[in-house]
């Protein structure tokens, strides 16, 4: 498979300096970096992450930097119209930067768990339109992660939303261990919405909700050749982002696995 479009997150070096995942993602083959959308990786704060610099550390390191992995867009579904103000020009820096660094997408929420339920999908879908709008002016893709509850972890709740803001720019990011530790069907997830993935996060795990556990690839119930081969037939063209969790492995050794495993599959 093309491994040009296989990135790292830097998710499991979440407590040191972003220069130490830099060393250990670039040494590990990769050429691109999914950025954990928190301190010390990344701020929204103008004073405290400085978008030109982290471009330029990711390029010392042979590393394009592929998606920012923030947290904006929660406040959607608030009451409060200036609150959804305020979240909108979060998001819409959020756009900035990302645009900046160099990335294709930046992934968005759907909101708190009091807001996690598809009856407020009309609220919020004016909002992220707005947001989408302002994202195809920078061509930058929104994606909401599939991480379980009312919305995220319904296919069909996703698929409602990406319809209802109706951008080409919003949609899903695609993460099937998450929907398997949630009980949801990962494949029939993956046909429901297919025309609306628009980034991709990868593990392996297993199945039990009770005992759920993240796996070295291939050790668990994770079809990654199925996944990959049915993105390769929709005619998926963006990420796809290696998000290692596993604890029983450094990531500094287990990520160089996870990267070998991929570039000998067959797909």
């Amino acid at each position: 498979m093309d491994m040009k479009c296989i990135s790292a997150s830097t998710y499991p070096y979440r407590d040191q300096p972003v220069d130490d995942a830099f060393v250990a993602i670039a040494a590990a083959g990769f050429a691109k970096v999914d950025l954990l959308g928190k301190e010390p990786h990344f701020s929204l704060d103008q004073d405290q992450w400085d978008p030109l610099r982290a471009r330029a550390h990711a390029m010392d390191h042979g590393l394009k930097i592929a998606n920012l992995a923030t947290y904006v867009g929660g406040g959607f579904g608030s009451e409060d119209e200036a609150e959804r103000q305020a979240e909108l020009e979060k998001v819409q820096r959020a756009i900035d930067l990302a645009s900046t660094v160099g990335a294709r997408s930046i992934r968005v929420f759907r909101g708190p768990k009091q807001y996690d339920d598809p009856s407020y999908i009309p609220r919020m879908a004016p909002w992220f339109r707005k947001a989408a709008e302002y994202a195809a002016e920078k061509y930058i893709y929104m994606g909401v992660e599939n991480h379980g509850g009312g919305i995220s972890g319904s296919p069909q709740a996703c698929l409602d939303m990406c319809k209802e803001v109706g951008s080409p720019y919003f949609g899903i990011l695609y993460d099937p261990c998450n929907l398997l530790r949630a009980g949801t069907d990962y494949k029939k997830a993956l046909n429901t919405f297919r025309d609306h993935i628009v980034h991709v996060h990868l593990k392996d795990g297993t199945s039990d909700p009770e005992s759920h556990k993240t796996t070295m690839l291939g050790e668990g119930d994770i079809e990654l050749y199925w996944i990959i081969s049915r993105l390769e037939e929709i005619g998926y063209g963006g990420d796809l982002t290696l998000e290692y969790e596993v604890e029983t492995l450094p990531p500094d050794k287990g990520l160089r696995q996870w990267f070998d495993y991929l570039a000998e599959m067959k797909a």
